[in-house]
């Protein structure tokens, strides 16, 4: 924690300096947690005599600016339990946060007047902070601890960066993140919607998406039928004695949806597909000659997410998955990790994704005896998800000693988009656990029984998130192949109706998604629709165009003069195919 960057430790000392600010601005207030974040940094409050707005930020910043001229110091002190009591004894959620401390002795910080529960560290002084290098941005709602059971604080947001410059960059990346927003974009091209009927976080595909969607996940079979995986499919709910045994009902209770009763048995929505995979390999003896066995499924899965979580496609409730489980020998390990990193490579790389950053989450080497497995199993884990990296030619992965699930290690890969964002997407995680809980087992080549080793492997992870992040990694403008719609033909007049029909139709007998554009509106009007609705191509026909059998292109908002309508045919339809 003392290794923390300036910056992180700057950010940690503005939510001090803002609480500080709150405390000489309003009355009765009562404060939360304040902690330095990614980019920034923020403190949750309960205002109990006034209300407080966006329209208050500036006053609270000016504040904070005027404290911070005062050359305010952060000095840190250990007092006892008893004291800390009485310092904070008009402040319960400090006195909540209090209980959780083990320590006799209390860490705290003085900031000129401002007294915080906090173990720092901080800045020196007030006067390490450029006064134009933060700013306030927003005020939310934030349950204290992030519970729902506990009380709705008001959680007031800042930015803060090295200078000036810094600043300024990072605020136009948000304005242009605003512009990208999938929720936005997605509304204004009519690719999905939530309704609060329907349930929250529960995404409807209207006609365009739910296209987008269907060739996205045709795409990803197809990729993986061909790389030798075989597709299975599993039912929406479980019964809780499969949810038991998995260990889910025990673990991950809390993300599940209730009970659902029939006929005196209870069921569960499924969170995960693995179980029912599972339960499809022990339908058989297995023999080492039927592994590796790859079985793929687009799996849609429910998880209660908590309602101030939800994030349009990248934070729902229901969504699908293209889940995978690998069953395999000891000696298939590395190949199949190996084959599970070069699709991921081809399919990122197809859809334009090309910056990817792989991580590698081993155990922590000082606490060996947290995690299950044999110290053999997880050798020859760690070992081979490391040479099949290596094999890769991708040796410059962040390795996250730790991180690890208790289970197995795992191989993480995040996509970086259009605005140089990481997302974590893909995931390929080996796991001991559910194989000793069902007895997986298969006949190796000396007759014995030995358990398999079972990977997890989701590579656009959730179809729904990675739709998200994809729309706002194309702003919606989508490679022709996957454009819901890839041609409007414009006519100029009625008179050319006749001749626009047949091109329409030629287009598809070849397979191209095409719309005529009947309205009774300008030329230019339809152009500029075409162009906001984001169409690949559109094609504008008039008396010329009749005459040369030819269609006037315009492609990408650029105009590409004509050409004649066989060959457009022959041009767009290989740019389809090879997914250009």
């Amino acid at each position: 924690m003392n290794n923390l960057k300036k910056i992180e430790k700057i950010r940690h000392s503005l939510a001090h300096v803002l609480a500080y600010a709150i405390d000489e601005l309003f009355n009765d207030v009562k404060f939360g947690m304040g902690p330095a974040v990614d980019n920034g940094f923020y403190y949750d409050f309960e205002f109990k005599k006034e209300d407080i707005s966006k329209e208050d930020l500036p006053k609270i910043e000016k504040k904070m600016k005027e404290l911070i001229k005062k050359d305010i110091k952060f000095k840190k002190e250990k007092v006892s339990r008893e004291k800390a009591k009485k310092l904070f004894k008009n402040q319960p959620y400090k006195l909540n946060l209090l209980e959780e401390i083990e320590d006799d002795q209390i860490s705290i910080y003085r900031s000129g007047e401002f007294i915080d529960l906090c173990k720092g560290p901080h800045i020196k002084s007030s006067k390490e902070i450029n006064l134009k290098s933060f700013t306030l941005t927003k005020i939310a709602g934030a349950y204290f601890k992030g519970n729902e059971e506990n009380e709705m604080l008001t959680r007031i947001y800042g930015l803060a960066f090295e200078n000036k410059k810094k600043l300024k960059e990072y605020q136009k990346k948000l304005e242009e993140a605003k512009k990208r927003d999938h929720r936005k974009i997605g509304k204004n091209l009519k690719l999905f919607m939530f309704d609060k009927e329907v349930g929250q976080g529960l995404p409807l595909y209207l006609p365009k998406g739910a296209r987008v969607r269907h060739l996205l996940i045709d795409f990803a079979l197809t990729t993986y039928l061909n790389r030798g995986y075989e597709l299975v499919s599993s039912p929406h709910i479980g019964s809780e004695e499969l949810w038991q045994h998995s260990g889910h009902l025990k673990f991950y209770k809390e993300d599940m949806y209730g009970p659902i009763e029939v006929d005196g048995d209870k069921y569960r929505l499924k969170p995960m597909n693995c179980p029912f995979h599972i339960k499809m390999y022990k339908d058989e003896i297995r023999s080492y000659r039927d592994l590796p066995i790859r079985w793929a499924e687009m799996g849609t899965v429910y998880r209660y997410e908590k309602s101030g979580e939800l994030h349009g496609l990248t934070r729902p409730r229901g969504f699908t998955q293209d889940d995978a489980h690998i069953f395999c020998t000891k000696e298939q390990l590395e190949d199949e990790i190996l084959e599970a990193l070069k699709i991921t490579k081809y399919i990122y790389h197809t859809l334009g994704m090309e910056d990817l950053i792989f991580k590698l989450s081993i155990r922590d080497p000082e606490e060996l005896n947290k995690y299950f497995g044999t110290d053999e199993q997880w050798n020859k884990a760690e070992d081979s998800l490391k040479k099949a990296l290596k094999e890769f030619n991708q040796s410059d992965y962040e390795l996250d000693e730790g991180g690890a699930a208790f289970y197995a290690p795992k191989i993480d890969i995040d996509a970086v988009d259009a605005m140089g964002r990481r997302w974590q997407l893909s995931t390929i995680q080996i796991d001991f656990n559910l194989p000793s809980k069902f007895n997986l087992e298969y006949i190796n080549e000396n007759g014995e029984k030995e358990t398999p080793f079972m990977i997890h492997r989701a590579l656009l992870g959730s179809i729904e998130r990675f739709l998200g992040v994809y729309i706002e990694h194309t702003k919606g403008n989508f490679p022709l192949w996957l454009a819901p719609e890839q041609v409007w033909i414009i006519p100029i007049a009625d008179d050319h109706e006749e001749y626009v029909e047949k091109v329409a139709q030629k287009l598809k007998e070849n397979d191209v998604r095409v719309n005529i554009k009947r309205e009774d509106k300008t030329l230019s009007k339809k152009i500029r629709k075409g162009e906001i609705m984001k169409i690949p191509y559109l094609l504008v026909v008039g008396n010329n165009e009749v005459e040369d059998n030819s269609v006037s292109i315009r492609f990408e908002n650029e105009d590409k003069g004509t050409q004649k309508v066989d060959s457009f045919i022959k041009e767009i339809t290989k740019k389809i195919k090879n997914k250009k």
